[in-house]
């Protein structure tokens, strides 16, 4: 009930995100079963892909649709939903399994990401693997502020940031899943023509 609620009012608050966190979650568990996950942490992994950007409920709608460049105020309140999101969950034990994604999925490889600056192992690897899909389903989105990538040009950005942004081993498994026509379904038919 109270997740389904939070899905809804993420969605709510950024229209131009509708579908996005059920994308994230269903592409992260691809990419962790390639990785070997069994069972375990498939759960907390999806909770955490559905609610991973649940902090942005904090933010002023006005910077989320802003149509163009974010100016360094706005950018540093876009930076504030990770913690924002930790602390609104971390009161509902249910939800306290997806913490790790919601805090940690905008570290990155080489420990330039925020909030915290962790690096490479030190990030959870369910948030390596949102960061990845997240990033993934982020430029091939329409947002306000750009038009979507094209597909190709979306897996070349992601080779590129495989070992600085994003975790190598989390790249090349989501690309190999994409290759072998394993996230085909997951995406609208719209951007699979693209």
């Amino acid at each position: 009930m109270v997740l389904a609620a939070l899905a809804q009012a993420i969605e709510s608050h950024d229209p131009s995100i509708e579908g996005h966190s059920a994308r994230v979650s269903s592409m992260a568990e691809v990419i962790a079963r390639r990785l070997g996950w069994k069972s375990t942490g498939l759960g907390a992994l999806h909770l955490g892909g559905l609610l991973h950007d649940v902090g942005k409920l904090n933010l002023d709608e006005a910077v989320l649709r802003k149509p163009g460049p974010l100016d360094d105020r706005e950018y540093c309140e876009i930076r504030r939903h990770p913690l924002a999101g930790a602390r609104l969950i971390r009161s509902y034990e249910e939800l306290r399994p997806a913490l790790p994604c919601i805090l940690f999925h905008h570290e990155r490889w080489d420990g330039s990401g925020y909030p915290t600056g962790r690096f490479c192992e030190q990030i959870p690897q369910g948030a390596r693997i949102v960061a990845v899909v997240d990033a993934f389903d982020a430029m091939t989105s329409n947002r306000p502020y750009r038009a979507p990538l094209p597909l190709q040009s979306a897996l070349a950005e992601l080779r590129r940031g495989a070992g600085t942004q994003f975790d190598p081993t989390v790249v090349r498994a989501f690309l190999r899943a994409w290759s072998d026509g394993e996230l085909d379904g997951l995406l609208p038919d719209e951007r699979l023509s693209a």
